[in-house]
């Protein structure tokens, strides 16, 4: 590998533990890095194979597999409890002597947590690894890969965490998200195409996630505050551009997977979502305008409800005001998913830790409780090993949050043998 090659798959980024848009606005936790720039290069033609909407479904596909809004894995109906891993192949791509993740994995593995959700790549100095030496990149992926199949450990790979930016390594407007013409897209397939193909056959890996959390940057009446220095009014997110970037974004996946669920990242809408795209204004919205958001932002062919849901504030604040606790919200979401027959990912959730562990934990174990209840398909818990967050979020086997791991084992067990026993 080149010396110049070297130095793109190093990142000199501090990961940060950000509220970008305010805690009592949307509950969203983010991960801000430093970014680097990338000229563009010439647009990738899309992948001649299509595959057949027709092809029967088998429910013994590699990783997971929904029909009808029911997981299947190995074959047999599947509900499951992971944790996010945040930076389990991010730590090997920035320095691949530093295996720490890859022992994180198998400790995760032996103590009954059976998949991560991770970031393929953050900012876009990650990558410039991918555009500037694809077999280094996969060399270092390959290690991710290969350890997470060793240690019967699932991966949900978000593609595109910080997928604001990643218009920019096109010098495109990021509004061209919303073009399925320009060289961003064309970026994207070509991104899609090349790790679904090189990893669709592994086992270890479980479904496909365009990234993190888009839906709360759309349309959002203080988008001037969010700006790249220098942005203009192109470079805000628009709802419209975010559905048919997340449709593309679909159609490239299913051009090489045909099986493996498809996820948007989303969080819960933010409580004015709707009055936000309707009006500009941060007016409350009604339960009947998140469902018809939470609709909209998931377009097909993505074939899953993807939130995220937190449990620091309560309900009302946090969710939105017709909403009781927790507990009303995931039962409206997942009456809606059965309605689209979709299975519900939960991508993130929990809360940080106060000055009073136990009233942590009993949160927690209320979450768990209400998330098993709603029967969600699909959660994990934010997060596992991710040492920029050790007095807050971080959750490992020797820390006061080590309990997290426990209770998610536990409730794995319960929710798979759940999902046998109501099989269709």
């Amino acid at each position: 590998m080149s010396k110049l090659a070297t130095v793109l798959c190093i990142s000199t980024a501090m990961l940060l533990h950000t509220n970008v848009l305010g805690r009592s606005d949307t509950g969203h936790q983010s991960i801000a890095a430093e970014a680097y720039r990338q000229p563009p290069r010439n647009r990738q033609e899309k992948s001649p194979w299509q595959a057949d909407p027709e092809r029967p479904f088998k429910a013994s596909q590699p990783g997971l597999s929904q029909k009808d809004g029911v997981l299947f894995k190995d074959g047999k109906p599947y509900r499951g409890v992971g944790a996010n891993y945040f930076d389990v192949f991010l730590r090997v791509l920035h320095a691949p002597t530093n295996t720490t993740s890859l022992t994180g994995l198998r400790q995760l593995g032996a103590a009954g947590i059976p998949f991560v959700r991770f970031a393929v790549a953050y900012a876009e100095s990650d990558w410039k690894c991918f555009f500037s030496d694809q077999q280094e990149f996969f060399r270092r992926l390959d290690m991710v890969v290969q350890t997470a199949e060793q240690a019967n450990v699932g991966l949900v790979s978000s593609f595109f965490w910080d997928f604001m930016s990643f218009a920019d390594l096109a010098d495109e407007r990021r509004d061209q998200w919303g073009n399925p013409d320009s060289q961003t897209s064309a970026r994207m397939r070509q991104v899609v195409g090349a790790i679904i193909e090189r990893y669709k056959q592994s086992p270890a890996l479980w479904a496909w996630e365009f990234g993190n959390e888009p839906n709360l940057m759309a349309d959002l009446p203080n988008a001037t505050e969010f700006r790249k220095p220098g942005g203009t009014e192109r470079d805000d997110l628009h709802s419209s551009d975010m559905v048919v970037m997340l449709a593309e974004f679909g159609k490239e996946v299913r051009r090489h997977d045909p099986y493996r669920p498809i996820i948007a990242g989303h969080s819960h809408p933010r409580a004015s979502a709707w009055h936000n795209t309707a009006e500009k204004s941060w007016k409350p919205d009604s339960r009947e305008q998140m469902v018809e958001i939470i609709r909209r932002d998931n377009p097909a062919p993505l074939d899953t409800v993807a939130i995220h849901i937190y449990a620091g504030d309560a309900a009302p604040k946090e969710l939105g005001t017709w909403a009781g606790d927790h507990a009303d919200y995931l039962r409206i979401v997942r009456a809606l998913a059965r309605e689209m027959k979709r299975p519900v990912f939960i991508g993130e959730f929990g809360l940080a830790s106060k000055d009073d562990e136990t009233g942590t934990r009993a949160k927690f174990e209320k979450l768990l409780s209400d998330m098993e209840q709603a029967e969600v398909n699909l959660a994990a818990f934010w997060v596992f090993d991710l040492a920029s967050q050790d007095r807050s979020w971080n959750a490992t086997f020797d820390n006061d949050r080590a309990y997290m791991l426990k209770l998610t084992a536990d409730a794995n067990r319960r929710w798979n043998k759940a999902a046998l026993l109501n099989k269709p």
